[in-house]
C-alpha cells in the first residue's frame, strides 16, 4: 500500500512538472510589474505569431466617466493587435494623484498612465518614472505648443497628448428664451443676465465651492474677462505684473460678486451636484470644461444646450484653453514595447478621430474634425480668440502649488474668511516662493 501511494505521488508530482513545462514553453513575454491590475498573461497560442503568450497591459486614468468611450477604443486597436489586451482602470480624480504616485514609487505602477498636464505629469518625468517618447512613430505631427504639455526640463517628450481643453459658460437656451435672454456681451450683461433669472426664480448659475479644482476653473473663465486675455499674462510672466495687480484683484472681486446668482448652500455643493442641477434644467448656467460636453449630452438628449466665451471689459470675447492629459509609459513596465505600440495606435489619427467623436473633444490630433457643432465652435474659438488656463499652464509648481493656494483661498472667500485682496496677496505669497520672474 504505502509503495502504491508512493508511485501515486511521484506519478503526480511529474504530470503536474510536464503541464506546468507545457505552459511555460515558447513564450517570449515576462508578466507585467503592474501589482494592482493586468499584467496577467493569457493562454500560449492566443497572439497573431502563433507562440507568443498574449499580453495584457494595465492603463490608469483619472476619468471614470470615460470607461464605457474606452471600450470601443481599445476594441479598435486590440482587433489589429490580437497579441495585447489592454485592462482599463479609471480611479477618482481627486484621489488619481496619490494612487498613482504611491504606485510608481513602489514600482508596481501600470503599464500606461494618464499624464497630468505641465508642471505635476512633468514632475514624474523628472523622478525617472517615465519612458521618453521622441522617437515614438507620429509624436512629430504634434505642434511645440502642444507637446509642452508633456515635455520635461530635458527638453524629451514624456506624454502623447490627449485632448485640447477649454472652458466656457454653458447655458440653457430655452431658459434664455423664455426669459428674453441673449448672450452677455459684457461684464455688465451677465451680471443683469443673472440678476433677470433670479428674479424669475430661475437659479442663474449652478455652481458649488466644495471642490476647490472648481474654483480656479471657473476662475480661469471669468478672469481673462478683467485683463483682457493674453497681454497681461505676458506681463505676468515677465514680472512686469503680479497677482496683487488691479487687474486680478478685480478678477477676485467678479468671483465674489457673483455669489447672489449661486444656488443656496453652494459651499457644500460638488460637481455633480451642480452637473445634475445643470442637466436637469433646475440651473441656466453651468461654468465648467468642454470635457463635461458628452456628459452632459447623454444625461439629457433634449437638453437646449449651448455655451459662450467670456466677454473682455475691451469688447472682445475670450476662450480659456490649456493641453489636457497625455499618455505615458511606465519606465518599469515589463511590457514597454507593447505599451510603445498602444501609445503608438494613440498618436495616430484614427485615434483622433475615434476619441474626438466618442467622447465630443477636441483632439490634440492635427487634422481631426467631429460632428458635432459644439465641439466645433469650441476649436474654432480655440484658434482664434484662446489664453491660457494661467493656474495649469504657468502656475501649478509650488509646495502647495499656486493653483491649490488660490483655491484654498477662494474656498476662504467664500466662508466670508478672506477678502478678495488677502485672496490676492495668497496667490503672490505662493508664486513668489519659487516662481523665477518673481526672484529678480
Amino acid at each position: 500500500m504505502r509503495r502504491y501511494r508512493s508511485r501515486a505521488f511521484v506519478s503526480a508530482m511529474l504530470t503536474a512538472m510536464l503541464v506546468l513545462a507545457g505552459c511555460s514553453g515558447g513564450t517570449n513575454s515576462s508578466p507585467a510589474g503592474d501589482g494592482q491590475s493586468g499584467g496577467q498573461t493569457g493562454n500560449p497560442g492566443s497572439s497573431a505569431g502563433g507562440g507568443a503568450e498574449q499580453v495584457t497591459l494595465s492603463m490608469h486614468s483619472w476619468r471614470v466617466e470615460d470607461a464605457e468611450g474606452y471600450k470601443k477604443i481599445i476594441q479598435a486597436f486590440e482587433a489589429e493587435n490580437p497579441g495585447i489586451k489592454i485592462d482599463f482602470k479609471p480611479f477618482k480624480a481627486t484621489e488619481y494623484n496619490t494612487i498613482l504616485n504611491t504606485a510608481l514609487q513602489s514600482d508596481s505602477g501600470p503599464d500606461i498612465l494618464q499624464l497630468r498636464p505641465y508642471a505635476p505629469g512633468i514632475s514624474l518625468a523628472e523622478a525617472g518614472h517615465l519612458e521618453p517618447l521622441d522617437q515614438l512613430p507620429g509624436i512629430e505631427n504634434f505642434s511645440k505648443d502642444v507637446l509642452a504639455a508633456s515635455t520635461g526640463k530635458d527638453g524629451k517628450v514624456y506624454g502623447v497628448p490627449l485632448s485640447l481643453n477649454s472652458t466656457q459658460i454653458y447655458y440653457n437656451k430655452k431658459l434664455f428664451e423664455q426669459n428674453g435672454l441673449s448672450e452677455p456681451k459684457s461684464w455688465d450683461e451677465l451680471i443683469n443676465t443673472a440678476k433677470t433669472l433670479k428674479d424669475k426664480g430661475v437659479v442663474p448659475f449652478a455652481f458649488g465651492a466644495k471642490e476647490g479644482w472648481l474654483l480656479s476653473l471657473s476662475h480661469g473663465v471669468i478672469a481673462p474677462g478683467t485683463y483682457n486675455g493674453n497681454a497681461f499674462i505676458g506681463k505676468i510672466l515677465n514680472g512686469e505684473a503680479d497677482f496683487t495687480s488691479p487687474e486680478f484683484v478685480k478678477s477676485i472681486q467678479r468671483m465674489q460678486e457673483l455669489v447672489p446668482y449661486f444656488p443656496e448652500n453652494f459651499v457644500g455643493l460638488d460637481l455633480n451636484d451642480t452637473r445634475t442641477m445643470f442637466f436637469t434644467e433646475k440651473a441656466a448656467m453651468f461654468i465648467n470644461g468642454s470635457f463635461e460636453l458628452e456628459g452632459l449630452q447623454k444625461m439629457n438628449p433634449d437638453l437646449p444646450l449651448d455655451f459662450f466665451p467670456m466677454p473682455t471689459d475691451d469688447g472682445k470675447t475670450v476662450l480659456t484653453t490649456w493641453v489636457d492629459g497625455s499618455y505615458a509609459v511606465n519606465a518599469k513596465s515589463k511590457h514597454k514595447a507593447e505599451a510603445l505600440k498602444f501609445l503608438e495606435f494613440m498618436a495616430s489619427k484614427k485615434f483622433g478621430e475615434l476619441f474626438a467623436n466618442e467622447f465630443k473633444r477636441i483632439s490634440a490630433i492635427p487634422g481631426v474634425t467631429t460632428s458635432d457643432p459644439l465641439v466645433n465652435k469650441m476649436a474654432e474659438l480655440s484658434a482664434s480668440s484662446s489664453t491660457p488656463y494661467l493656474m495649469v499652464v504657468h502656475f501649478a509648481e509650488g509646495n502647495p502649488t499656486t493653483k491649490q493656494t488660490l483655491e484654498n483661498a477662494l474656498q476662504g472667500m467664500y466662508l466670508n474668511k478672506l477678502t478678495p485682496e488677502q485672496v490676492s496677496q495668497e496667490v503672490q505669497k505662493s508664486a513668489a516662493s519659487w516662481f523665477p520672474a518673481f526672484k529678480k
